[in-house]
């Protein structure tokens, strides 16, 4: 499960980097930047809430 994942979030990552370089109005980069850290976020969020703590962090 973790190595699709991890594929699933290259995939995403090289997809946000085609729409970023495809958009040329600064404003609309920047809303791709909030957009991208607020998903980052709630991730780290998500994941932090979800670990026990008698499982070690992976």
């Amino acid at each position: 499960m973790e190595d699709e994942n991890i594929a699933l979030n290259s995939v995403l990552g090289l997809e946000l980097n085609r729409v970023f370089f495809a958009v040329r109005d600064t404003a609309n980069k920047q809303k791709i930047i909030e957009f991208a850290r607020a998903v980052l976020q709630s991730e780290r969020t998500e994941r932090a809430g979800s670990v026990s703590p008698e499982q070690p962090a992976s």
